[in-house]
């Protein structure tokens, strides 16, 4: 099994530790609920060093990224500006989400998930030899990530690296600075602002306990999927794979099929159009925790499945995305199986908060 520049820094601390796509992880250090709970009202801290850096260089890395992601790169005319897109293969279905970061002309960075890493190098690479392009892939294995997330994540992270505020203190959402060999990006996976860090993985240690010193709490992976859901965001592998296009995956808006640009899936996506809407469930019933795979019903007909769901300790009740039949509604009662029972959910947009505050309607709330 891997292991990131902190495995043993999260071994002292006493974390649960767990297999997670070949990579020994922290789940968490006590209290999931806790950790969650530090995010939305303060700061949280989290090692997703799992997660691959990607730098593509050479005069041609623009036009080889505008024919090999959904999302047009073309958009990033200043450095620094960063962009989510996916990485779709000749059927549609998604390969990987990702953000890309633009830097030079001569230079973007790609971060991708941990358990497509691989393959997305290899997907990279064969498409550049394909293609004929004059574009270098390199997988940054000597760089870490760390990631730092709340309403007070920046406050922190001044208080611990003082020499990079001048040049990440401007930085908008969805841009980054790179000084030197440090990235500092205004991103993340919580719905709260923050930054997320690569640095080389030797340093990754000194800049974990600076972090913790300055008040940012160390938080594992269970906290970080019930951020990402409460926040609506998808996770690879259960939200979406290769079976299924970001059109049905509620990433339409990530895609750019209006532009006369050709990019790997396009033809099949205009050919198959959008099928499945992927919405968010609100559990208005005790008795049961939304889960990955549980029908969904509406008259007692199947109108599809959950792909994600959790107890949202925001909300203090259970909340799921699901892949819906097209024309059902934000506002409709639906009713989920589990284990057995009919539980009435109704459904929502698939965001139910951000930056702390509940997105979803008032009858709703708990």
């Amino acid at each position: 099994m891997r292991k990131t520049p902190l495995n043993a820094w999260h071994r002292e601390a006493g974390a649960r530790m767990v297999d997670f796509g070949g990579w020994e992880m922290p789940l968490h250090y006590g209290s999931q609920v806790e950790e969650h709970h530090a995010v939305r009202r303060d700061a949280g801290v989290f090692d997703v060093s799992h997660m691959r850096v990607v730098d593509l260089r050479g005069s041609e890395a623009r036009a080889f990224l505008r024919r090999a992601l959904a999302n047009d790169v073309a958009r990033l005319a200043a450095p620094g500006k960063a962009l989510y897109s996916c990485m779709l293969d000749q059927h549609g279905g998604v390969l990987d989400d990702l953000i890309a970061y633009f830097f030079r002309e001569d230079f973007f960075r790609l971060v991708v998930n941990a358990s497509t890493a691989d393959k997305d190098l290899a997907w990279l690479r064969s498409l550049r030899e394909r293609w004929g392009s004059d574009v270098q892939v390199e997988s940054r294995d000597d760089l870490a990530l760390v990631a730092i997330q709340g309403p007070r994540a920046r406050e922190r992270f001044w208080q611990a690296m003082p020499e990079l505020r001048a040049a990440t203190e401007p930085l908008a959402p969805f841009s980054a600075a790179l000084v030197a060999d440090v990235m500092v990006a205004r991103t993340g996976y919580t719905g709260e602002d923050g930054f997320e860090v690569a640095l080389p993985a030797t340093r990754a240690a000194a800049l974990w306990k600076a972090l913790v010193a300055a008040g940012a709490r160390p938080c594992g992976l269970g906290a970080r999927d019930t951020l990402r859901l409460e926040a609506g965001m998808n996770l690879y592998g259960q939200d979406m794979d290769e079976n299924v296009t970001p059109l049905d995956a509620g990433l339409a808006w990530t895609v750019d099929l209006a532009s006369a640009r050709d990019f790997l899936g396009k033809e099949a996506l205009l050919a198959q159009g959008q099928r499945r809407e992927l919405l968010g469930l609100v559990l208005l019933e005790a008795g049961g925790v939304l889960r990955a795979h549980q029908e969904v019903l509406a008259d007692g007909r199947r109108v599809g499945e959950i792909t994600s769901g959790t107890y949202s300790p925001t909300l203090a009740r259970s909340i799921a995305l699901a892949r819906l039949e097209r024309g059902i509604a934000p506002g409709a009662t639906v009713q989920v199986d589990v284990r057995g029972k009919r539980l009435a959910a109704r459904v929502s947009k698939p965001s139910f908060v951000r930056r702390g505050q509940s997105l979803i309607p008032t009858e709703e709330a708990p």
